[in-house]
């Protein structure tokens, strides 16, 4: 029975690899519309997809980003300015990458762009630290993608959505979830809408990567920013030095949990490009396979109990 078993399973992970290793072909042909491609995953991904031989159409939010690009790249690369949270400037993207596509239309958009700040306990932060990365995160997302549909369409092509491991679990407070949760749920929808019209709709969850968001640097000075910030009542209630401690906590786990190898997310952002059957869902980093997929099936009370178990006491005797 055992041996019935392994063999079974082993036949699984066959089929599955033979699957996912075809290719799709006419990559000269096919333009690919990469978000945030400034810095980061999305630059690194323009850079590799171009070198496989697709036409990149990277949106880049500063002028600097484009040169940088450009230099690295060859000719069939399209840098355009796009800020994702400005619908006049997804318009005009829209307008030229139209033009661009012809007739083929857009094999695929990869909505990377985003900005990220580290959690904080909600009681910490106002609607205006939530408007703005929503806007980006979230309706920037959104807008992008609403744009260039009919050329996705056109071309029976894909989308693929940048999340995080924070889109299926929440361990702090802060605008940063929650827009990741917006995106999955955008993502999930709207892979259900367009199967009819055999558009694939794929999400990258990616784990802990050595990225501004897990920059030691960044999280003290924000930590400390909106502590300063604070009326004294509720830094009262969080108790003496609470910040300090907590800052420790969060940038020593953040350095325990983090990768270095960027190109895990790009390995996976590019077999959603390119693999004719992708998965739904990708998810680099082995933190992210190991520690934060399984907590996100638990039950609640288990998964809150081991994160406040790790979480910075609160020395209020309120508490």
């Amino acid at each position: 029975m055992f041996l019935y078993i392994l063999g079974l399973l082993l036949l699984w992970f066959a089929h599955r690899w033979f699957k996912e290793s075809k290719r799709v072909s006419n990559k000269g042909d096919k333009h690919v519309y990469i978000t945030g491609c400034d810095t980061g995953f999305g630059h690194l991904l323009a850079k590799h997809l171009d070198a496989l031989g697709f036409r990149v159409i990277a949106g880049c939010y500063t002028e600097k980003g484009e040169n940088e690009l450009k230099k690295a790249s060859s000719d069939r690369l399209t840098t355009l300015h796009l800020d994702v949270s400005d619908s006049v400037s997804v318009g005009q993207a829209r307008a030229l990458i139209k033009t661009l596509v012809g007739e083929k239309g857009l094999w695929a958009v990869v909505n990377n762009a985003g900005i990220s700040v580290p959690g904080a306990p909600t009681d910490w932060l106002t609607v205006e630290d939530y408007k703005g990365l929503l806007a980006v995160n979230l309706v920037g997302v959104i807008d992008v993608t609403l744009s260039v549909l009919p050329l996705i369409k056109k071309a029976r092509g894909r989308v693929v959505n940048v999340s995080s491991v924070f889109g299926r679990i929440s361990l702090f407070g802060g605008p940063y979830g929650v827009s990741k949760y917006g995106v999955e749920a955008f993502n999930d929808s709207l892979r259900l809408n367009l199967a009819p019209f055999g558009v694939k709709v794929l999400c990258i969850e990616p784990g802990f990567f050595r990225t501004n968001v897990t920059d030691p640097q960044i999280i003290k000075e924000n930590g400390k920013r909106l502590w300063d910030r604070l009326p004294q009542d509720v830094k009262d209630d969080y108790g003496e030095n609470y910040v300090e401690r907590a800052l420790q906590t969060l940038v020593a786990k953040c350095q325990l949990l983090t990768d270095d190898d960027l190109m895990k997310v790009i390995y996976c952002m590019e077999h959603a490009v390119t693999a004719v059957h992708p998965r739904t869902r990708y998810s680099p980093g082995w933190d992210a396979k190991f520690i934060w997929l399984p907590l996100s099936y638990m039950p609640s009370f288990v998964t809150d109990s081991l994160v406040l178990k790790f979480s910075p006491k609160i020395n209020v005797s309120m508490f």
